[in-house]
């Protein structure tokens, strides 16, 4: 079969590579219909993450199970079923207590097991880990099924853990695809107002709009702080949602709540520091932190069925799976908001 390689910086192909085996009886082989490239897939596509070279890359996959393992019973040759971003085994303490991102037993795509960009994956523990569908979507609602493996959820999970509701003023830091889904999941949860920080693209600007951002703005910094307080007359936002991960984006997340205020973090860190004296002054409270997709996906597909939200849209190109070269230099030039990888 044919998959998505990382053999060094900026060097990622598709390769031929052995068809994946089924090797313990909680598995099954699915064949990938749609994935993704995502932006933290970019972390290692620059080479500033701890990816052995030669190992398969990709987390975001809907597919069609092709084999089952003799423990197997709930899932069947022909389902169709997404895949959250990291598999668990739906019985550890994580598990039960509703952190399966936090499975003892679990393991990323790519880092673990096989990439989800790929034309087929082993899935250890798939009767815990993958969610199926109860009848095969169209080819038009697969985008916005996709992005519950892990974009749409992790834009949920910032919403949920910062607490959103209704009538609050809601500040999302960050206009790739999580921060726009951010945007959605904070509408979805009654926010007030919606405002985001981002860069200065125009297909992002007006993809927030569309999802229901109020105000747009590409201030960063100081800039970005005052800005929002001349928009809530000095007082702040009563929610953050930081969805970038970076030192600065959580520094000006930080600036950006009102004292008393709730910041979610949902950006894959990378050289973040908190200042707690800060905090303490200002009794701001912070949580969030690796997205339990699987808990996000059952509910959130009534509102992608029901056609209610279109996350979807995100992704701005579609590329083969022979082209995966092409995906990541788009990506990672921000010449588009997200890819779609089709086998």
């Amino acid at each position: 079969m044919r998959a998505a390689v990382f053999h060094g910086p900026f060097d990622i192909t598709a390769d031929n590579v052995p068809d994946p085996q089924i090797k313990a009886p909680h598995e099954v082989i699915v064949k990938v219909l749609a994935g993704a490239v995502c932006g933290s897939d970019l972390w290692t596509y620059r080479g500033e993450s701890s990816a052995a070279l030669e190992s398969r890359i990709g987390h975001e996959f809907v597919g069609e199970i092709v084999a089952v393992g003799t423990g197997v019973e709930k899932l069947k040759v022909g389902d169709v079923a997404i895949a959250p971003f990291r598999y668990s085994d739906g019985e550890c303490p994580a598990c039960k207590s509703g952190w399966p991102s936090s499975c003892a037993h679990g393991g990323f795509w790519g880092w673990d097991s096989d990439g989800g960009q790929g034309e087929y994956v082993r899935v250890p523990y798939a009767q815990a880990t993958l969610v199926k569908l109860d009848e095969a979507p169209d080819a038009a609602a697969l985008p916005d099924l996709l992005t519950l493996a892990d974009v749409m959820s992790t834009g949920m999970h910032a919403a949920t853990s910062a607490r959103v509701a209704p009538g609050d003023t809601a500040v999302v830091v960050g206009d790739g695809a999580v921060g726009l889904c951010a945007v959605i999941a904070a509408k979805l949860r009654g926010a007030g107002r919606i405002i985001v920080f981002g860069g200065k693209h125009p297909d992002r600007q007006a993809l927030a709009r569309q999802f229901g951002a109020d105000e747009v703005h590409s201030a960063r910094g100081p800039e970005a702080t005052n800005t929002l307080k001349g928009s809530t007359g000095g007082i702040g936002a009563d929610v953050v949602l930081e969805c970038v991960g970076s030192a600065a984006s959580f520094e000006t997340a930080l600036t950006l709540a009102r004292p008393g205020g709730r910041l979610a973090y949902v950006g894959l860190p990378h050289g973040v520091v908190i200042d707690v004296a800060k905090l303490f002054r200002t009794n701001v409270s912070v949580s969030g932190g690796l997205c339990p997709a699987r808990r996000y996906i059952e509910p959130l597909l009534p509102e992608v069925l029901g056609g209610g939200i279109h996350p979807g849209r995100v992704f701005t190109t579609r590329l083969p799976l022979a082209d995966i070269a092409e995906a990541y230099r788009q990506m990672d030039k921000r010449e588009t908001i997200k890819v779609l990888v089709t086998p």
